[in-house]
């Protein structure tokens, strides 16, 4: 009986817990806002410095990367801590590489493909808002 008693306790405890990443199917990301870029994937961030990017890519970021990656970009370990990506044409070719695709290893999926389903606009968007947040620190 007392085990049955701390099980259910455990479970009512450790289900919020699971729960704490949310719905983590994509959220639409409306870019309607921003020059159009074309369909061709482009190798360098049109939208750097940009205010309207800065503040879609924002809202996309908390919408779907912060539940790995950390809000404000600040990882707490599950995944890489976006502060330190590099600025620049080298680090927008790494970051657009996993967006596109994203990352696996050994047939394991430790980031998810966003490249088809958000768009080449809102990865860029993402990209302009998560280099607001570089540091070298």
């Amino acid at each position: 009986m007392a085990l049955v008693a701390a099980a259910t306790a455990l479970a009512g405890f450790a289900a919020p817990q699971l729960l704490a990443h949310g719905d983590v199917t994509p959220q639409a990301v409306d870019t309607s806002a921003l020059p159009d870029i074309g369909e061709e994937w482009l190798g360098e961030n049109p939208y750097t410095g940009n205010e309207t990017a800065i503040k879609i890519g924002a809202s996309a970021y908390n919408q779907n990367c912060a539940r790995c990656h950390g809000l404000e970009g600040i990882s707490g370990g599950i995944a890489p801590d976006l502060r330190y990506l590099e600025l620049g044409p080298s680090g927008d070719e790494w970051y657009i590489e996993r967006y596109r695709n994203g990352s696996s290893h050994d047939g394991k999926v430790y980031m998810p493909p966003f490249g088809e389903v958000l768009g080449q606009k809102a990865g860029w968007a993402i990209r302009s808002w998560v280099e607001t947040k570089y540091t070298d620190e």
